[in-house]
């Protein structure tokens, strides 16, 4: 048995739901101002809104990444609790939103704990420097820190293997829960890497567009490294307006491959 499928047995007789809240790149889709037919698609699926998951698990609802739509997410979905966040890296699209955390501090009468490499955590305190201030504004949102790196780690007793990405010179991260792992924002994974998630049976992983990008898999390099991997099924995220129409864009997509969509829940054992 491959040493990855070991560390995360436990996890073979459990239930976890994901959640897409979103699935689209920095600018969402429709993109400000854009009149081409995918901006303008009446299909709900074409709606995108900036990326992020919701995943519940043991009781506990988990969120990864929390950008400009975080609020808009969470009302849509009508999530009463959030019990913990876990940060892929420091871009806008995937911390603009934490202020909005502020909602659940209420309701859960405690801080957000928030699960972030050194890196990110300094763009946290930078971006958001009133909460860490030594004179804080009655209100500002309640934050705990925990450190994470390329080493396993636990939320609330759930393992989670973090796997080393590249979205071209930095490094950030994806994660491995069980039977499911979550990539966004990448070009680049090393063998090593790839090592962690054989044996998953859901895939998500990030492909921007069709064409060549600095940053970001196009959608023939992410199908190439999901068959690398060989899930059950793989569900492509983080996509641009320039990939076109979800309807057609998942007609041409292999057995075991969709697009994923905002709203789009799955169930993993």
């Amino acid at each position: 048995m491959h040493l990855a499928t070991q560390k995360i047995s436990i996890f073979e007789k459990k239930s976890l739901k994901l959640t897409f809240l979103g699935t689209g790149t920095s600018q969402g889709v429709p993109v400000i101002g854009c009149e081409c037919d995918i901006c303008r698609s009446a299909d709900v699926r074409d709606k995108r809104l900036r990326t992020a998951v919701l995943i519940e698990v043991h009781g506990k609802n988990i969120l990864i990444d929390a950008g400009p739509d975080f609020r808009q997410q969470m009302l849509r979905e009508n999530v009463k609790r959030l019990d913990a966040i876990i940060f892929t890296h420091e871009h806008k699209d995937h911390i603009g939103g934490l202020d909005d955390v502020r909602a659940y501090n209420f309701l859960n009468q405690s801080p957000m704990d928030i699960y972030a490499e050194q890196r990110v955590q300094m763009a946290l305190r930078r971006e958001y420097s009133y909460v860490f201030s030594d004179n804080k504004y009655p209100g500002v949102p309640q934050l705990m820190l925990h450190d994470i790196d390329e080493k396993a780690f636990e939320v609330f007793g759930i393992k989670i293997i973090p796997i080393r990405v590249m979205h071209y010179r930095l490094p950030i991260l994806g994660f491995r829960i069980g039977n499911l792992t979550y990539i966004t924002d990448a070009n680049y994974i090393a063998d090593e890497e790839r090592n962690k998630i054989f044996g998953t049976k859901h895939l998500v992983i990030n492909a921007l567009r069709k064409e060549k990008h600095i940053s970001h898999y196009t959608l023939d390099e992410a199908l190439e490294f999901a068959r690398s991997c060989a899930p059950q099924k793989t569900y492509i995220t983080h996509l641009s307006h320039h990939m076109g129409l979800h309807e057609e864009v998942n007609r041409e997509l292999p057995p075991g491959v969709c697009l994923a969509y905002d709203g789009l829940q799955i169930e993993i054992t």
